[in-house]
């Protein structure tokens, strides 16, 4: 009971650093995205800048330290997760494929670029650091831990208790894992939809195939790394796909 208890722990406190960064500058570039107006209205409400970055970043830090505690804790119940160390011949399999998404995630200016106008701005703004650092360390450690730890392990769990009880974890079938991950994946990117109606204006084909591209179709990858290789994996493909992607972007754009 002890151990069960106590590498759930050991996990959440080795990311809490990475939490803790990650969620500070994810407020400091969402806040920086707002208009003057709504910026002063944010600050009034909380009483100061310094306050309103605490409230956001505690916030951040709590769920996905609760969500990563608990995903740890299905992930052993669903047979998905080992030791957390990163093993050579795994990373030679899962570097090409960070590499290949960062580079297919990167098109996004050239294409849709081209076809919306406040994309092609966006980029052209020149990525800062706040959105550098939280894009890595919030996407790549904050969501895989909430949509791939915990949600996809949820659903895995669920489904094998509800349909297949009889079987042993490592007999659960494989679509079974599919499924969680595809609808994980549907899930993350219909979770975009409100920011992209902010930035858009408006949900046209064009605005909602994108965003369910971009967030599903890479979701999936992630989902699958998750399963193939381990959390640690999916983490560092979903932080590399970021990191090519900006530096693409940087010396292009």
């Amino acid at each position: 009971m002890r151990d069960t208890i106590k590498k759930p722990l050991l996990f959440v406190a080795a990311l809490l650093p990475a939490m803790i960064i990650g969620g500070l500058f994810t407020g400091i570039y969402s806040f920086d995205t707002y208009t003057s107006e709504m910026q002063n209205q944010m600050i009034a409400q909380v009483g100061s800048y310094e306050l309103l970055l605490l409230v956001g970043t505690m916030q951040s830090v709590i769920y996905a330290s609760v969500c990563g505690f608990i995903g740890y804790i299905l992930s052993v119940k669903i047979g998905l997760i080992g030791e957390i160390r990163l093993e050579k011949e795994k990373l030679i399999k899962a570097l090409p494929i960070t590499v290949i998404c960062g580079i297919l995630f990167s098109l996004d200016y050239w294409i849709f670029g081209g076809l919306l106008p406040e994309v092609a701005e966006i980029y052209e703004s020149k990525i800062t650091m706040s959105n550098f650092v939280a894009s890595v360390l919030y996407g790549g450690i904050v969501e895989e831990v909430l949509m791939r730890l915990f949600l996809m392990s949820l659903i895995v769990f669920i489904v094998w208790k509800l349909f297949f009880r009889n079987k042993q974890k490592e007999e659960i079938p494989c679509g079974v894992f599919i499924a969680a991950n595809i609808l994980t994946a549907l899930l993350f990117a219909a979770g975009h939809l409100p920011a992209t109606i902010g930035i858009f204006g408006q949900l046209t084909p064009t605005v909602l195939f994108r965003c369910f591209l971009l967030n599903g179709g890479f979701g999936i990858v992630f989902g699958r790394m998750y399963r193939k290789y381990g959390i640690q994996y999916a983490m560092l493909g979903h932080m590399g796909c970021h990191i090519v992607s900006k530096v693409i972007w940087m010396i292009f754009v």
